[in-house]
């Protein structure tokens, strides 16, 4: 049985932070800027069992529940990984669905799926059947770059600026629900690479991908620059990372090797979130370059000691 986390209060005031940040000109202090520091108990929560739902929903428990990250009345947008239908390599739809549910028990007046990606995703996947059943809204954004807001990035490395799909900007706040499993070239994809999900389409296929992007280590180290400088310009309330069945081989759209690490991975500091995921793909974090170069850039905390582990199994 797991121990009690006094979080919710933490949760609740971190949730409130970056009134004042800016970012060209234009208060964006609810989506950008550093998960906050110093905070006591665990930031990695990490739930292991074979019921993907009661997994999702009792990592959610451990992390302080999801009424601590979406208050009442709040318009909610969700990001599930849906790039691919081959097994291992999208977001579970029993995890939408329990996320969709806390959402509602959390009394969220809006929730909707945002994504660049066509209706063949969604539906091949099962995520636009449960969306549907659950009451929630599919919003697929034409590709053409005015559904883009431009977000520049100070002190980028490799990313001036974002391009972020203007629907973001109508919600509330955003929950992050990538899958982790492996990527071509720097073998690793977790919550922050997720991001780009959210990114220009054009922006992600000239900014992001040098033309050896899978083998040149120096376009490879490019392409996990711009994902770091990418989570500068948005930041999520909170991560649940499906970690049940994943790819580790061919990524990230598969087919490939299937493991099965039958864990479901939460918390607020992408960082620490992901330095955990790679260790179930045989990697420390500081094997993987944007993991490292974030944590070097104090966009979260590398070191799984620091950040602290609470695991449980159900």
């Amino acid at each position: 049985m797991a121990r009690k986390i006094g979080r919710r209060e933490f949760i609740r005031s971190g949730a409130a932070l970056g009134a004042a940040v800016v970012v060209g000109g234009k208060l964006f202090g609810k989506w950008t800027g550093n998960p906050p520091s110093g905070e006591s108990g665990p930031s990695v929560f990490v739930v292991k069992g074979t019921d993907s739902a009661a997994m999702t929903a009792k990592a959610v428990e451990l992390a302080g529940g999801l009424g601590a990250y979406v208050p009442k009345g709040a318009k909610v947008a969700l990001l599930p990984n849906v790039q691919s239908r081959h097994p291992g390599t999208f977001t579970k739809p029993e995890i939408l669905r329990a996320v969709l549910r806390m959402c509602r028990q959390a009394e969220a007046a809006e929730i909707a799926c945002l994504s660049w990606l066509g209706p063949t995703n969604w539906d091949g996947t099962g995520l636009a059947r449960v969306i549907e059943e659950e009451g929630a809204a599919l919003r697929l954004i034409p590709r053409e770059d005015e559904n883009f807001k431009s977000v520049p990035i100070p002190g980028a490395v490799a990313l001036p600026e974002a391009r972020i799909m203007n629907a973001l900007f109508e919600y509330d706040l955003w929950i992050n629900m990538p899958i982790t499993k492996d990527h071509a070239g720097n073998k690793f994809t977790g919550t922050m690479k997720n991001l780009m999900g959210l990114n220009a389409p054009s922006s992600n296929r000239a900014q992001f991908h040098k033309p050896n992007w899978t083998t040149d280590p120096a376009d490879i180290a490019h392409l996990e620059y711009c994902i770091v400088d990418l989570n500068f310009a948005v930041r999520p309330a909170f991560n649940i990372v499906d970690a049940t069945e994943i790819i580790r081989t061919n990524g990230p759209m598969g087919p490939g090797e299937l493991i099965k690490p039958g864990r479901i991975v939460a918390g607020v500091d992408r960082v620490a979130v992901d330095a955990y995921c790679a260790t179930l793909l045989g990697f420390q974090g500081a094997e993987i370059t944007a993991i490292k170069h974030a944590s070097e850039r104090k966009l979260g905390e590398i070191d799984l000691r620091k950040a602290g582990v609470l695991e449980v199994e159900i």
